[in-house]
């Protein structure tokens, strides 16, 4: 077994269940982990037995343009895109996607959601 990762994406988005959060936009940071039986792609230096990780990144970020009332949805959705990519292969899937400054009362560098099937 092995894992990809993908961290500290940056990306600007929509979500929010504020009505200034869908016309102002925030910016997010994800982290996506991978687990999957590599072994094959080790040993054939194939790409085509394992995850190409650019395929990943797009996957992100075309579900980050879809806007999401709640982040904890957006994880959802992003971690059924990736299932559904190679579903054989991956056995475990974790994302966690932070929203920088988000819009409290209060100084709070970000909010984050941890997702994992």
């Amino acid at each position: 077994m092995g894992r990809i990762l993908l961290e500290n994406i940056k990306l600007f988005g929509f979500h929010g269940c504020l009505p200034e959060e869908k016309y102002i936009g925030s910016h997010y940071t994800i982290n996506i982990e991978v687990e999957l039986d590599f072994c094959k792609a080790s040993v054939d230096d194939d790409l085509s037995k394992t995850i190409n990780y650019v395929d990943l990144y797009y996957i992100v970020k075309e579900e980050m343009n879809i806007n999401s009332k709640l982040i904890e949805h957006l994880a959802q959705r992003i971690i059924k895109r990736i299932k559904k990519y190679k579903k054989p292969l991956i056995k475990y899937t974790k994302v966690k996607i932070c929203k920088e400054n988000p819009p409290l009362q209060g100084n709070v560098d970000r909010v984050c959601v941890i997702l994992d099937d």
